[in-house]
Parts: structure tokens; C-alpha cells; sequence
């Protein structure tokens, strides 16, 4: 039995990559299907880790250690985190004057 992926390596940076798509993919999908905010802010969360995956990749696979792109991920996680907080605020505020049904 042939394998139809034998001649591919799966290195360690293969395999980040393929679960930075897999989680893009998926984040993509409930962000546009999803209909409950919560989710959808779920979903934008782990796109957010996504993206900070392939540029930790990005950076490990560069010649040499470059650092912006670690300083861009440490910032991107304090705005990803304060973001959420702002938007389950908001929407906790909006809970509690709209109650659903």
C-alpha cells in the first residue's frame, strides 16, 4: 500500500503549519456560520491564535532569531485578551437589560 503523502517530511514546522491552517479554517467557518455571539467571539479567538502560531513559525524558520516577530505575537495576545474582555463586558450589559426570552 502506497502512501499518498510518503515523499513529504513532516518536520515540526509542517506540522504547525497544518494546524495554523486547520484552526484558520475552522475559525473561518464558525465565524461566518455561527449565529450566538459568544461563539463567534470563540471563533475569532482561536483565529487569533491561528495567526500568532504562523508567526511564531515564521520567526523559527528565519535565519537567525527575529525577535519583531515575537514582540508582534506578545502585543497581539494583550489586544486579543483585552478585546475579548471588552466585547463579553458589552454583551453581559446587554444581557442583563435584554434578557432573552
Amino acid at each position: 500500500m502506497t502512501h499518498l503523502f510518503s515523499n513529504i517530511a513532516l518536520t515540526t514546522e509542517t506540522l504547525f503549519a497544518l494546524v495554523a491552517s486547520l484552526l484558520v479554517a475552522l475559525a473561518l467557518v464558525s465565524v461566518f456560520t455561527a449565529r450566538h455571539l459568544i461563539r463567534r467571539l470563540l471563533a475569532l479567538n482561536i483565529l487569533s491564535s491561528a495567526v500568532f502560531l504562523l508567526l511564531v513559525l515564521i520567526a523559527r524558520t528565519a535565519d537567525g532569531t527575529d525577535p519583531v516577530p515575537h514582540a508582534l505575537v506578545l502585543t497581539g495576545i494583550v489586544v486579543s485578551v483585552s478585546t475579548t474582555a471588552v466585547v463579553l463586558a458589552l454583551y453581559l450589559r446587554r444581557y442583563r437589560m435584554k434578557p432573552p426570552c
